[in-house]
């Protein structure tokens, strides 16, 4: 039987004899005995409770009490020992067995991470999945009805195989940024009525060479299945690069990939009904055997819109806005002239900030100006307050504006201002671009000179106001601007006495090529020359800008007293006053 004292007791300076004697003489009430420990408990008949040090196991305490017939219980600590013993070593057989299905589990998910390490991450996407239409997308209508043509194949492929044509395998839609090729690809998901899986090309590449090419094996199984589906691939150029490129002669692993791709598209396995759309900013990067008729048979441009495409984006972006009645879509298209559709929808919706930012109901001309603002120029710093650096800043501004009023006309000139923005030193004169230009892309000689002229003319007119001694850097952006044109012009466009050579190197887009090339292709004399032609047509363009500054000095004095005290010069008051004043 197992006991236990419920007694408080006090430690006590009762000596062991002491303790014999006191239990001879009869004083002792009751004794709490532990086998296993070197102390009792004493209880006195006066009430008096104390532990008194003993002998281990000492057997002499028992048999004086049994002597004189002292209560004696004895505790058998050994089982309370026991069980705690057997308490502790349940306690760490449970530990070991959690941390034995902890190791499992973690073991389970490294397992199936293994096996899917191969598996691609492509997403699959149905009709209900995306609302964007081909009538949300604007800008672009050349690009969006060879889209719709390709749907077409997929929900009527007899009405073609019957006339003996070949659906197309793949379609590569090409454009700077932000023109809305990713958009189309939605279009075509919320319109094909088929499966269409979106997954990104840098999705393919991993450290491992051939996982790449296992994810696309995986991603045209996944296809086939779901046939007919589309499969759109962003940023194609991350694994089309040409193959054998850069130092070491490529990447294994990005090579791979891409002959994988090759085979799926165009191999001896029959892709019937699975189209591949891609989307690239970079065309002259990509491998000429992903580009062959027979692999993406279509390629697509989607460039910049025109006048009426940027009135029909900013009309579409606008539908959820509240404009103001005076807000006219048509005059702020015609201000973003070289503007994507990425940047209309930016535009908008900075104009909508600044709208609530003065707690307005509607937005205004006003809120799309300071957003135009906002996007060309940067955010406003801190006003100049010096009017000595006001009046350097405004003769440089207003010198850029005569002289492209002079070379491009009037209306060329949309703003000048002397309040500074992150990223320039000074002020900032936006010249609207030419829309013919930015259409084509075609640039001719005259555009460059005048070019570099207007850069130039902000250096022209220091040096006419304040003299070549006190000319400022200033100009530091527009020379280095004009040095590089010249630099284009000379040796890429063959728009010099050099002649139509073009001394560029034509592979510096694959880095590598000729980077181990100790040899350079380029005579010493040549180089001379190309340094002498570029001083040469830099200093004859700064004096035609000198020339056309002095003309029209009064002009330009008139500009910077208006630019000073305003700060800020619209292109309605620059037309109004150059129309009189201005000499060509």
């Amino acid at each position: 039987m197992f006991f236990k004292s419920n007694f408080p007791y006090t430690n006590s300076n009762t000596s062991y004899s002491d303790l014999l004697l006191e239990i001879d003489s009869g004083n002792i009430q009751s004794i709490y005995f532990y086998p296993r420990k070197r102390e009792i408990d004493v209880l006195y008949k006066n009430g008096k409770k104390e532990k008194v040090p003993i002998l281990y196991n000492d057997q002499l305490i028992l048999e004086k009490a049994s002597e004189n017939n002292v209560e004696l219980t004895v505790n058998n600590s050994r089982k309370e020992s026991a069980t705690a013993n057997s308490f502790a070593s349940i306690g760490i057989f449970l530990i070991f067995v959690i941390a034995i299905v902890l190791i499992l589990r973690s073991t389970s998910k490294l397992a199936s991470r293994a096996l899917g390490f191969g598996k691609n991450n492509a997403k699959f996407v149905t009709i209900d999945d995306v609302d964007t239409r081909f009538d949300d997308v604007a800008g672009v209508p050349e690009a969006a009805e060879e889209l719709k043509e390709v749907i077409k194949f997929l929900n009527e492929p007899k009405k073609f195989t019957d006339l003996g044509a070949k659906v197309p395998k793949g379609v590569l839609l090409i454009g700077p940024p932000g023109t809305g090729k990713t958009l189309l690809a939605k279009a075509i998901a919320g319109e094909s009525g088929v499966p269409f899986i979106s997954i990104a090309a840098s999705e393919f590449v991993e450290l491992f060479v051939g996982v790449g090419a296992s994810r696309v094996r995986d991603l045209f199984a996944k296809a086939k299945d779901k046939s007919p589906c589309i499969v759109f691939i962003d940023e194609i150029d991350s694994i089309g690069r040409q193959r054998g490129s850069g130092i070491g002669g490529g990447n294994d692993e990005r090579e791979q990939t891409l002959n994988q791709l090759l085979t799926e598209l165009d191999g001896f396995a029959d892709n019937s009904g699975v189209i591949v759309i891609a989307a690239t900013n970079r065309p002259d990067i990509l491998d000429s055997a992903l580009l062959r008729p027979g692999r993406f048979d279509r390629k697509i441009e989607v460039m910049l819109p025109d006048l009426e495409g940027r009135k029909k984006i900013l009309s579409v972006h606008s539908l959820s806005k509240p404009l103001s009645k005076n807000v006219d879509l048509a005059y702020w298209a015609t201000r973003t002239v070289g503007f994507s559709g990425a940047d209309l929808a930016n535009l908008m919706n900075e104009s909508a900030i600044h709208c609530a930012r003065d707690e307005s109901k509607s937005i205004s001309n006003f809120h799309i100006e300071n957003a135009l603002d906002k996007i060309n120029l940067g955010l406003r710093t801190s006003v100049i307050s010096s009017l000595n650096m006001k009046k350097i800043i405004a003769y440089n501004e207003v010198g850029r504006a005569i002289v492209s009023a002079v070379r491009n006309g009037i209306d060329s000139v949309d703003k000048i201002t002397i309040l500074p923005r992150s990223g320039y030193l000074g002020g900032y004169t936006k010249i609207n671009p030419d829309e013919e230009i930015v259409s084509t892309g075609l640039i001719s000689k005259k555009l460059l000179l005048n070019k570099i002229e207007i850069a130039l003319a902000g250096r022209a007119a220091e040096t006419i106001v304040f003299g070549k001694n006190e000319i400022t850097q200033c100009s530091v952006n527009d020379i280095s601007y004009a040095t590089n044109i010249v630099r284009e012009m000379v040796t890429k466009y063959g728009f010099s006495i050099i002649g139509p050579v073009s001394i560029a190197d034509s592979n510096d887009i694959l880095i590598g090529d000729n980077f181990v090339s100790n040899k350079s292709t380029i005579a010493d004399n040549t180089y001379s020359k190309i340094d002498h032609e570029i001083i040469k047509i830099s200093k004859i363009s700064l004096n035609n800008a000198i020339n056309i500054v002095s003309k029209n000095r009064i002009l330009l004095d008139k500009l910077v007293d208006i630019l000073i005290n305003k700060e800020t010069i619209e292109n309605n008051i620059f037309r109004k006053l150059t129309f009189d004043l201005l000499k060509v």
